[in-house]
C-alpha cells in the first residue's frame, strides 16, 4: 500500500524588531528546528513546515474582515503595506523551514466559500498571488525539491491553475460538497497532487458505514486514479462523528486505499 505519513510540526514564531524570526514560542531556533525535522524523518515521516493562515486571514484579523475587503478597493496603499510586512515575516519562516530540510511547506488562506471566491480572482492576483509566489520562490531557492501545499476551504477552483503556476504542488482540501474531485483530477492531475476530498459535512458524521466505504472507493477510482492523492477528511474531525464511522473510514482506507 502506498501511504504518506505526514507530521505537522508547527513553529509558532515570534516577530521581533526588524521582522526577524528569533526563538519561537516553544524555544526553538533554526538549528533546533532542523534537528527536530531530522528526528522525525529518521522515524519514516515526511515532515511539514506549517505556515497556513499565511496572508489573508492574518491581514483581515488585524484590519477587520469587512474593513479589509473594502480597503482592497478604497485603500490599496494600506493593503499593500500590511501584506508586504506579513510577506516579509512569512519569507523568514519559509527560509527557516527550507534550511531545516522539511519535505513540504504548508501554505494557505480561506479565500473562498462554498459558492466561490470571497473576493474576485482579479483582487487575488493583485494582492496575494505575487506575494505567495515570493514565499514559494524563497523556499525553492534553498531547497529546490520542496513540495508546497495550499489550503483553502470552500471552492477556490478559479485560482487552482495559477496556484500551480507559482509553484504549488499539492491542493487541499478539495471539498466534495462544492468541488468535484473527479473533475479536478482530470483538469490538474498531471500538474499537482491532491489531499483530502473525503466529506465531513455529511458522510463522516452522519453517513452509514456503507456510505463511508462507498465514498472511499469512489475517491480512489477517480481522484486517486494513478496516484497523486492523499485520502483524508477535508477538515478536523468534529465531536459528533461516531466512533463506528471513524473505524469504518480506517478499515475502508486500509482495504481500498491502493493505487491501481
Amino acid at each position: 500500500m502506498n501511504r504518506l505519513l505526514v507530521l505537522f510540526y508547527s513553529i509558532i514564531a515570534v516577530l521581533v524588531s526588524g521582522g526577524c524570526i528569533g526563538k519561537s514560542a516553544r524555544g526553538l531556533t533554526p538549528e533546533t528546528t532542523a534537528g527536530r525535522a531530522a528526528e522525525y524523518r529518521d522515524l519514516g515521516f515526511a515532515v511539514s513546515g506549517h505556515m497556513e493562515v499565511t496572508l489573508f486571514e492574518v491581514a483581515w484579523q488585524i484590519r477587520g474582515f469587512e474593513r479589509f475587503l473594502m480597503d482592497m478597493r478604497e485603500r490599496p496603499d494600506i493593503i499593500e503595506c500590511l501584506l508586504d510586512r506579513l510577506m516579509e515575516f512569512r519569507i523568514r519562516g519559509a527560509e527557516l523551514y527550507a534550511k531545516a530540510g522539511v519535505d513540504l511547506l504548508s501554505l494557505g488562506d480561506d479565500v473562498s466559500m462554498q459558492t466561490g471566491m470571497i473576493f474576485s480572482p482579479e483582487l487575488w492576483r493583485r494582492y496575494f498571488k505575487p506575494r505567495m509566489a515570493k514565499i514559494i520562490e524563497t523556499a525553492r531557492r534553498i531547497k529546490p525539491d520542496i513540495h508546497v501545499m495550499y489550503h483553502s476551504d470552500g471552492n477556490p477552483s478559479a485560482i487552482y491553475d495559477e496556484l500551480i503556476d507559482i509553484g504549488v504542488t499539492v491542493l487541499n482540501p478539495i471539498q466534495p460538497e462544492c468541488v468535484d474531485p473527479a473533475r479536478v483530477k482530470e483538469e490538474f492531475g498531471d500538474r499537482a497532487a491532491f489531499w483530502g476530498a473525503f466529506g465531513i459535512q455529511y458522510t463522516l458524521p452522519f453517513g452509514s458505514v456503507r456510505e463511508i466505504r462507498d465514498e472511499v472507493g469512489l475517491r480512489m477510482r477517480t481522484i486517486g486514479k494513478n496516484g497523486g492523492y492523499i485520502l483524508a477528511p477535508t477538515h478536523v474531525i468534529a465531536p459528533e462523528v461516531p466512533w463506528e464511522n471513524l473505524k469504518a473510514l480506517y478499515e475502508a482506507v486500509d482495504e481500498l486505499g491502493n493505487y491501481e
